[in-house]
């Protein structure tokens, strides 16, 4: 069964920068489609960033447009979400998901989009 695995979440002051990691548990999702979300106490989940499969085009949210870097190592099966100048309103828990699935030249954005999911790791931004 595949697996997907967070890593990176944690607290950091207004400003400041954090860098997550997903590790996918099979070589298969090396080039897999690829997207990061997340999910703010009280509100629903949202897309955060994306990275198409095989070619790596990137989309983002305009919250985090400018601010995050979602990139990918193929070798380590691992995608990673760069997150600089974080904000209050950045406090949540982010998710991976992956799916092996669509064109090659579109970002998963939606929630349905995907099929694989990790388990979420908590980011808190404090002032």
């Amino acid at each position: 069964q595949v697996q997907l695995v967070e890593s990176g979440g944690g607290l950091v002051q207004a400003g400041g920068s954090l860098r997550l990691s997903c590790v996918a548990s099979a070589h298969t999702f090396s080039a897999a489609a690829r997207g990061w979300f997340r999910q703010a106490p009280g509100k629903e989940r949202e897309f955060v960033a994306g990275i198409s499969r095989t070619v790596g085009i990137t989309e983002y949210s305009d919250s985090v447009k400018g601010r995050f870097t979602i990139s990918r190592d193929n070798d380590k099966n691992t995608v990673y979400l760069q997150m600089n100048s974080l904000k209050l309103e950045d406090t949540a828990v982010y998710y991976c998901a992956a799916d092996l699935n669509g064109s090659i030249w579109l970002v998963h954005t939606r929630e349905h989009d995907y099929n694989y999911w990790g388990q979420g790791t908590q980011v808190t931004v404090s002032s």
